[in-house]
């Protein structure tokens, strides 16, 4: 793969900026799809728990793993642990088994030891570092072999997940006039209403 490839492009499109951690993400993806033996999930034929949390290095790692897997927020069908780690682990609904990749050590420590990474740790914004300082890591991560990159685990078995179809019943806020998903809705005074709307007094 290289810069290039469409899976990079929509990437980069997706999240704005050049930095090595979004095509990590895509390249973890891809690897877990491959363990599994799966392709990319147009709906939720696929689960991916990812590691990361909020606001620490690399959370950008989150969009690779969407982009490549086809698991986004929109279908609901990723999930954030929370253990500000780079890991992802991908789950093929339809028959259980999951696979664990992570990142590996010397991989992030080359993106933390960069002139790129130093910008960022004193706050400036990805998208206003000269882009030839990230070239070179974006390349590397694009191109290495992924035993180089990353660590994939055994497939697990499991049983397989039913994922309940989407809640397409509405209501309107009696409060403030919004369509809000029905069972999300709460009773105040008797009447129907949102969740923020439920909550003001």
């Amino acid at each position: 793969m290289d810069r290039s490839d469409e899976l990079y492009r929509v990437g980069l499109a997706l999240h704005g900026h050049k930095c090595p951690a979004m095509p990590m993400g895509l390249r973890a993806g891809l690897a877990a799809m491959e363990a599994l033996g799966v392709g990319h999930a147009p709906d939720g034929q696929l689960t991916a728990l990812v590691e990361i949390d909020e606001n620490h290095c690399s959370t950008c790692f989150a969009d690779g793993v969407q982009v490549a897997t086809g698991c986004t927020f929109g279908k609901g069908n990723i999930k954030k642990l929370g253990y500000g780690k780079f890991g992802l682990t991908l789950v093929d609904n339809k028959t259980g088994r999951s696979v664990r990749v992570v990142v590996r050590p010397e991989a992030m420590r080359r993106n933390q030891e960069s002139e790129f990474i130093q910008h960022r740790r004193r706050g400036v914004p990805a998208s206003m570092i000269d882009p030839g300082l990230v070239e070179s890591l974006i390349d590397a991560v694009l191109k290495d072999p992924t035993e180089r990159l990353l660590d994939v685990g055994p497939v697990v078995e499991g049983k397989p997940t039913v994922m309940p179809p989407h809640d397409f019943d509405t209501i309107i806020c009696a409060e403030c006039g919004e369509v809000t998903v029905e069972c999300y809705a709460r009773v105040k005074h008797g009447q129907i209403v949102c969740i923020p709307c439920a909550a003001r007094v």
